[in-house]
């Protein structure tokens, strides 16, 4: 090769960025299930749930409510890779409705393209892995909760309180000072 390289459309890097972290999220469950099989597993959602929860406290923005933090992460990821999202509050919390996941595509795309997948599907370790960063990081009176739905899924942030309730905050906004 040789002059400068022709600078990535955003577009491409996009592509690019998904690529890589597809790349390196595939060649980690494989390790770690082909080191330490389920048990393997299960101990890589603990510490990367531990982790994403640590990162999330330090980065939640002034005001915002760790369940609205939470839930607005997990929408923004959906998006990534292009999912057809929704989020709409309810009176006990927030429900995001994922009618078309990105990430399921983007699986098929590399499946037909000759990648070798470590899991059939990526629901149950998605749904497993952010209800564990979930339990250590929203307020304690909030569940978060996955549905599957066809190519798609619906999470729920719901409080324990009824609303209106003497609970501290609602349960869309939660505590400002958690």
């Amino acid at each position: 090769m040789t002059g400068e390289p022709i600078p990535l459309d955003p577009a491409e890097k996009v592509d690019l960025w998904r690529q890589r972290f597809f790349e390196a999220q595939a060649a980690a469950e494989e390790f770690v299930l082909g080191e330490h099989g389920e048990a393997g597993l299960s101990a890589w959602i603990a510490a990367n749930s531990r982790i994403t929860a640590t990162l999330l406290r330090a980065q939640r923005p002034a005001g915002m409510s760790t369940t609205d933090h939470f839930m607005t992460r997990l929408e923004r990821q959906l998006l990534l890779y292009d999912s057809a999202v929704t989020s709409e509050p309810q009176p006990s919390g927030t429900v995001l409705r994922n009618a078309d996941c990105g990430i399921l595509r983007y699986r098929r795309r590399a499946a037909r393209a000759g990648v070798a997948l470590t899991f059939s599907s990526p629901c149950p370790y998605c749904q497993e892995l952010n209800t564990a960063i979930a339990a250590r990081y929203v307020e304690p009176h909030v569940t978060v909760s996955c549905e599957q739905a066809g190519d798609g899924c619906t999470w729920r942030a719901e409080s324990a309180h009824e609303p209106g309730a003497d609970a501290v905050g609602s349960p869309h906004r939660g505590r400002a000072d958690d």
